[in-house]
C-alpha cells in the first residue's frame, strides 16, 4: 500500500512518535529503502522506492513486470510494508544497534534482513505491496 493508505489504516501511525533508521537503504538492486519505527503500534516497517520490472524483494516478494495488476502502481509510487513488530524504543534501538554504519554499504538491506532474521524478528509475511 502507499503511505498514506498505511496511515489510514491505523489512526495510532498518525498520532505516534516516529523513529526514522535511515532513508539510504539499498539492496542488491540498487533500490531504495527507507526504514521507520511506529512507537504506538510497534511496527518496523520499509518504505520502497518504485521498482525495476522483474525484481524480488529481500523481504519476500516477487514482482514481475506484467505478471500482477499492482505492478503499474509498483513501478510509480513508493510502497510500505511492515517488517517487524517490536514493543519497545529500548528494544527497537538495541535490535538496530550499528545501522549508521550497515546503511552505507553496497547491500545494507542485506545487513537488515539478516539481523532481523538472527533475531527472530523479521515478519514471514512481510511483502512490500503498493
Amino acid at each position: 500500500m502507499d503511505i498514506e493508505a498505511f496511515y489510514d489504516a491505523d489512526p495510532r501511525r498518525r498520532s505516534s512518535v516516529e523513529l526514522e533508521f535511515g532513508q539510504d537503504w539499498r539492496d542488491a538492486h540498487g533500490v531504495r529503502y527507507e526504514l521507520s519505527w511506529i512507537e504506538d503500534t510497534g511496527e518496523l516497517y520499509v518504505m520502497r522506492e518504485p521498482v525495476p520490472s522483474g525484481w524480488a524483494t529481500p523481504f519476500g516478494g516477487i514482482h514481475v513486470y506484467g505478471a500482477h495488476s499492482a505492478d503499474e502502481k509498483e513501478l510509480e509510487a513508493m510502497s510500505v510494508a511492515v517488517i517487524a513488530n517490536v514493543p519497545s524504543r529500548e528494544e527497537v534501538e538495541k535490535l538496530l544497534d550499528g545501522w549508521q554504519q550497515a546503511i552505507e554499504g553496497p547491500d545494507s538491506v542485506a545487513w537488515l534482513v539478516r539481523r532481523l532474521r538472527e533475531r527472530g524478528v523479521l515478519s514471514t509475511d512481510a511483502v512490500v505491496t503498493s
